[in-house]
């Protein structure tokens, strides 16, 4: 694996593993799965326009935050029925753009390319970008997620920092494509995070562990893909979903 490749892991493995806290706390995790889903009709899209599939996905996916955040706030259905909506017509007309190798790698990712330039440059730019957004306002996610009411005394605009979210969380997805695909980059983002908060306790320590988590299950899933011969979005997804089954056996050891 390059150095840009290493580097590029380890962001978007930290931000995955930021964002997939609060996905987790907000009961999110099925609308993170739904969610990545949005980015196939605008991979396939950019591929017809001969484009960079980064561009179409990342676009697709900041608009698809934008309309589930727009209907949310118009309708009194909850977040994952409005994403569940989007994710099936997205995946609808996502499937009827994209054919052979194409959406064989859009829906599993292709990690063993080196990443070009660009994806270098949007990949470490809008991993900071969420980094820094997660850590600068977790603590009025928290209260927002507590009790909008109170966040609204406080002075924080909830319906502002709801958008702000859903659009930190789509960028997060568009980040991990290239490894995971549209199917299981949604895993990268819930199962680090739900390890943590079974380990943690407190927020800041969830925050530490699900980032660290993340980057290490990416890194190592990366190593033992070349070292197999398969594709790197289900080993990483398989070496993080083992870890969280390991913490009930860790459980189960301390209550013995």
């Amino acid at each position: 694996m390059s150095i840009e490749a290493l580097v590029l892991s380890a962001v978007m493995a930290a931000a995955a593993g930021l964002v997939g806290c609060f996905a987790v706390m907000r009961r999110m995790a099925l609308a993170a799965d739904a969610l990545s889903h949005v980015a196939l009709p605008g991979i396939g899209v950019a591929i017809a326009l001969h484009l960079h599939p980064l561009l179409g996905a990342a676009t697709m996916l900041l608009f698809g935050a934008l309309i589930v955040w727009g209907l949310e706030d118009r309708s009194r259905l909850a977040t994952e029925t409005i994403i569940g909506v989007i994710f099936s017509t997205a995946l609808a007309i996502g499937s009827m753009m994209t054919s052979g190798d194409e959406l064989f790698e859009a829906l599993f990712g292709g990690a063993e390319q080196t990443p070009s330039r660009l994806e270098v440059a949007f990949g470490v730019l809008a991993g900071a970008a969420v980094i820094v957004f997660i850590l600068r306002r977790k603590r009025a996610l928290v209260v927002a997620l507590v009790s909008p009411d109170i966040a609204r005394t406080v002075g924080i605009d909830v319906r502002r920092l709801n958008l702000i979210y859903l659009e930190m969380f789509a960028l997060t997805v568009a980040l991990g494509l290239r490894y995971l695909g549209v199917l299981l980059m949604g895993s990268l983002i819930i199962i680090p995070a739900a390890t943590a908060k079974r380990l943690s306790r407190g927020l800041d320590q969830m925050l530490l562990m699900a980032a660290g988590i993340a980057i290490a299950v990416t890194l190592a899933g990366s190593a033992a893909a070349r070292v197999l011969h398969r594709p790197t979005g289900p080993v990483i997804v398989t070496i993080a979903a083992a870890l969280f089954f390991a913490t009930f056996l860790r459980r189960d050891a301390d209550a013995a």
